[in-house]
């Protein structure tokens, strides 16, 4: 009977879903008496914590509530009971021990909290023993309760596993590094710079990483831009991490004062990340550094002369962006709706403009944001509430990057899938997807994530970064995973943010998600025949649905900084076209010439200088990497005017080239 209580509520719950407006309850769920039990549970039990339900109340429930919160507040007694009487009289038939909001006094924020109707959420406990579908639907009968949530289980998106950092031979990336940055171990960072080390693995690609080593000689950071790392918590005294950490500069007294660089909100506590637990057979589970390996990608400290770089780490000037640990996992306790919404909102009250979350409903079968609105409406409208707010004056509202998945699904996981978020897929050193990453609808765009088997390298071909030597022995190692490639994204994000600022621009928060989503190279066009590593996969069936392509640190630079990019194929006569940048008619112009340094024809490996061949730029690069041109010509004319001559005037472009060993499929201009 149970079971078919289930099919019945979930059933009530997507024909629900498919028949209302996302973003509105509708009039039947307002807490009036035409609403229906099934309507009002938006999800089911199943993976759902137990002793826990999630309720949202009517605003006309809201102040009898709060009045009884604050007689509970007096006698500092755990509030058990909601004054209201009809409905107290479930919660003593449910012997509720606890009763609270799930998003406590917000402060100086509470007006905006309760704007957004966050303070109508509140969180039930009660014995585990208790029937949580019969708990569910006996509430659900209140007419003060709009909505009925189970608190569900997340997971996150990489395999668990993780591998120390052993010094080895270095291959040829040591010798060809393209960065100043004296960090040592960088050169085994193939994900941020390619130079198809062997070491790495035999079938890397030169240039599949996310060329960011161009883009740290422009900027490597801005503490102003605060990045939240919803995950396992983050060593904040990790050498590689300390001083790129966000300090809060004023504690809560509603976490003892202790969130001094964010806060543990699954066990409620301060930040940990060597937590180990013993189930029933002995068998130890515990941390395995996750959020530690995250951050690290994100802003680990760049030049200090130790381990590794990070994507945003700064220049060695304390000028990286700023990492909030905002912590929903400890040892063997996954994360849920409660924790992650709690910690979502925490972000978005204390500065964070991107949050980077590598967790999700991992296989749960929600395939559009309807569903997944109404199924889960406490973490999506905390998530709408961080994206509201405008906490980078480069950008209004904030970014939330989501792992796509590692269940290899030809769908994003969510909250990633939804199209208010970023949803990352997984690419390795060979520019191939890796073979567990999910793909297709709502996967924007794709990263480094890593390949810790199956190719010649080992876990070398996995992603480097920073580890906790409590429990893997090494503060350095290799992990993989959308998980792995999400922050690349978030990193690059932040990069963009920090060099927004330092141009002095703004951006509303859709112009920045183009830009970002849109600084990408091609991956689609060597998407043919199969792949072989550890499994086979058939590439083809990946192609257009990675996302965009693979994310560009520079390219995103040059178009917040308003430098066109020009894309080629190494190894190839090109012949671009210049009509998107010199207008209409672009082939008719007189062109005066093309300057290129040699330093940058050196680099790119032209053996001749770039021309003007009928209006387009004939340009041949035989290596990977990035350089600028200007173009000129003459607008009305074909010389410039002079005081004697009449003439055109002197026109001037600038642009970057962008060198890969694929092509571009746009035509060649960004």
């Amino acid at each position: 009977m149970r079971d078919i209580n289930k099919f019945l509520i979930l059933a009530s719950v997507l024909l629900a879903a498919c028949t209302t407006d996302p973003l509105q309850e509708s009039p039947d769920a307002t807490g009036g008496p035409e609403a229906t039990t099934a309507v009002k549970i938006c999800n089911t039990s199943d993976d759902a914590v137990r002793g826990t339900l999630i309720a949202k109340f009517s605003d006309e429930a809201i102040p009898a509530l709060e009045q009884a919160a604050a007689k509970y507040a007096v006698t500092r007694a755990a509030m058990t009971r909601s004054g209201i009487e009809t409905v107290d009289e479930v919660l003593d038939q449910l012997r509720v021990t606890s009763l609270k909001r799930v998003f406590s006094d917000a402060g100086e924020h509470e007006a905006r909290t309760r704007a957004a109707g966050l303070h109508r959420w509140y969180v039930l406990h009660f014995d585990e023993d208790q029937n949580l579908d019969e708990a569910a639907e006996r509430l659900a009968g209140m007419a003060e309760i709009s909505t009925i949530q189970f608190s569900i289980k997340r997971q996150m998106a990489f395999d668990g596993k993780a591998y120390p950092f052993r010094e080895g031979a270095p291959g040829k990336t040591r010798s060809l590094i393209r960065s100043e940055f004296n960090d040592p171990n960088l050169f085994w960072q193939w994900h941020y710079i390619n130079n198809a080390d062997q070491a790495i693995a035999t079938t890397s690609q030169a240039g599949a990483d996310i060329n960011v080593a161009e883009a740290w000689k422009l900027t490597g950071g801005d503490p102003r831009v605060i990045v939240a790392v919803v995950d396992e918590g983050v060593k904040y005294t990790h050498p590689d991490l300390a001083a790129n950490m966000w300090v809060n500069p004023n504690p809560s007294p509603e976490f003892g004062n202790q969130d001094i660089h964010g806060w543990n909100f699954t066990d409620d506590g301060p930040i940990t990340w060597d937590q180990v637990s013993v189930d029933a057979s002995g068998k130890k589970e515990g941390d395995s550094g996750h959020g530690t390996h995250v951050a690290g990608t994100v802003a680990a400290i760049n030049n200090n002369g130790l381990g590794v770089a990070g994507v945003a780490g700064g220049t060695g000037n304390n000028d990286g962006v700023r990492l909030m640990s905002c912590q929903i996992l400890s040892a063997k306790n996954q994360p849920t709706d409660y924790t992650v919404s709690r910690a979502i909102k925490y972000a978005a009250d204390h500065g964070a403009s991107i949050l980077q979350c590598s967790y999700g409903y991992q296989g749960s079968g929600i395939s559009s944001d309807r569903v997944y609105e109404r199924t889960a409406p406490l973490e999506y409208e905390a998530i709408r509430y961080f994206i509201s707010q405008n906490n980078c004056p480069a950008m209004e509202g904030g970014l939330a990057i989501f792992a796509a998945g590692n269940e290899g699904l030809s769908i994003s996981n969510y909250p990633g899938g939804h199209r208010s978020c970023i949803s990352v897929t997984s690419v390795s050193p060979d520019g191939l997807p890796a073979p567990y990453t999910c793909y297709g609808p709502g996967c924007n765009i794709a990263a480094p994530g890593g390949e810790t088997s199956g190719l010649s390298g080992g876990e070398k071909a996995g992603v480097l970064s920073t580890l906790c030597s409590e429990i893997s022995g090494s503060d350095y190692g290799y992990m993989q995973g959308t998980s792995m490639a999400c922050p690349h994204v978030s990193g690059v994000a932040a990069l963009g943010l920090s060099y927004a600022l330092a141009k002095g621009k703004h951006f509303t928060r859709e112009e920045f998600i183009s830009m970002l989503l849109t600084s990408v190279n091609d991956i689609d066009s060597r998407f043919e025949g199969s792949k072989t590593s550890g499994g086979t996969i058939n590439l083809e069936k990946y192609r257009g649905k990675m996302g965009t392509g693979l994310t560009d640190a520079y390219q995103l630079l040059m178009q917040i900084e308003g430098t066109p990019c020009l894309k080629v194929k190494t190894g190839k006569l090109e012949l671009v076209t210049l009509t998107k940048h010199f207008g209409g008619s672009a082939k008719d112009l007189t062109y005066m010439g093309v300057e290129v340094s040699a330093e940058d024809m050196q680099k790119l490996g032209m053996a001749v200088e770039p021309k003007m061949y009928n209006g387009q730029l004939m340009i041949k690069c035989t290596k990977p990497g990035v350089a600028h041109i200007t173009v000129k010509a003459v607008g009305g004319g074909n010389r410039p005017g002079t005081g004697s001559v009449m003439g055109g005037i002197e026109i001037t472009k600038t642009f970057a080239v962008i060198a890969r060993e694929t092509g571009a499929e746009n035509g060649g201009w960004l």
